[in-house]
């Protein structure tokens, strides 16, 4: 039987998929406070993963976390009170104001980065290189029709 057969077995892989990508999300997270960022939060460190090598506008930050603007500008005030994120002027747009991650929140990616690395490679030891490969390339695929901010 396969998935498409079974609708049971289609309602599981949305929790599936959303108990790996917690499961990895913590273990990043956990590393991150081990590595002495202990003044962000899983909140905060969602929005900030959101943020473009350019930098990012609160308002898209907030769509992409799928949180009000409020929260997300609440969240943005937080990480620039404890120096992981700056505002700049946004140089397409005058009246804007562009989010970046500073030199101290680049540390805390790394951080998260290295584990992130070292569950993936725990992944690969359980169901093999080939499969984690495959579920890679199928995920990738549907990004292009699930996330509008690829």
């Amino acid at each position: 039987m396969t998935l498409v057969d079974n609708p049971g077995q289609r309602h599981e892989l949305g929790i599936l998929l959303f108990v790996a990508n917690r499961a990895l999300e913590q273990r990043a997270f956990d590393a991150v406070v081990a590595a002495g960022f202990t003044d962000i939060t899983p909140a905060q460190a969602r929005v900030a993963a959101r943020i473009g090598p350019d930098g990012s506008r609160v308002t898209d930050l907030a769509e992409q976390a799928r949180v009000t603007k409020q929260s997300a500008a609440f969240l943005v005030e937080q990480l620039e009170a404890a120096g992981y994120v700056e505002r700049v002027p946004d140089p397409t747009d005058g009246r804007a104001r562009l989010v970046r991650l500073t030199s101290r929140a680049r540390h805390v990616v790394q951080a998260a980065d290295a584990e992130v690395e070292r569950v993936l490679a725990e992944w690969s030891d359980h169901v093999g290189e080939r499969r984690l490969g495959q579920m890679h390339e199928t995920l990738r695929d549907l990004r292009a029709i699930t996330d509008p901010w690829r």
